[in-house]
């Protein structure tokens, strides 16, 4: 096993190396303390280009993860890792677990109780429409 570690070491940049990673010509991003190198599928993301570009520079875990990327997303974005944050950085960088758990609650209120009252309520007001011009 000590062979295999010392044939492949772990490339580390620091958050201020990430940061400057942040141009057309060059675009990086953190996902989950590892380093992305996205400058070459800025194009061809899905979700648009500048959604990366937003991200770039920084920490794009709680994006990332919020989408809900496919397995073959996430195995092309393992195609795009250049190395990983610095242990020493990765404090920085760090959000805490209990305002994320909050606002997921949040939007899965949102999501799973007032639309669905919304859409209950407008196809009650088409079908009391429809029937009364009938009268």
């Amino acid at each position: 096993m000590g062979d295999q570690e010392e044939q492949s070491p772990v490339k580390y940049y620091r958050l201020s190396e990430v940061e400057e990673q942040n141009t057309f010509k060059s675009t990086w991003i953190i996902i989950n303390n590892q380093v992305y190198d996205v400058t070459k599928f800025l194009e061809e993301h899905p979700g648009g280009e500048e959604v990366l570009r937003e991200q770039a520079g920084g920490n794009a875990t709680e994006s990332f993860e919020d989408v809900g990327h496919s397995t073959d997303a996430r195995e092309m974005a393992s195609s795009m890792v250049i190395g990983e944050l610095h242990p020493d950085d990765r404090h920085k960088i760090a959000t805490p677990e209990i305002p994320l758990t909050a606002l997921n609650d949040e939007n899965s209120w949102w999501y799973n109780w007032l639309i669905p009252a919304l859409v209950a309520a407008i196809v009650t007001l088409v079908y009391r429409m429809y029937t009364s011009d009938e009268e």
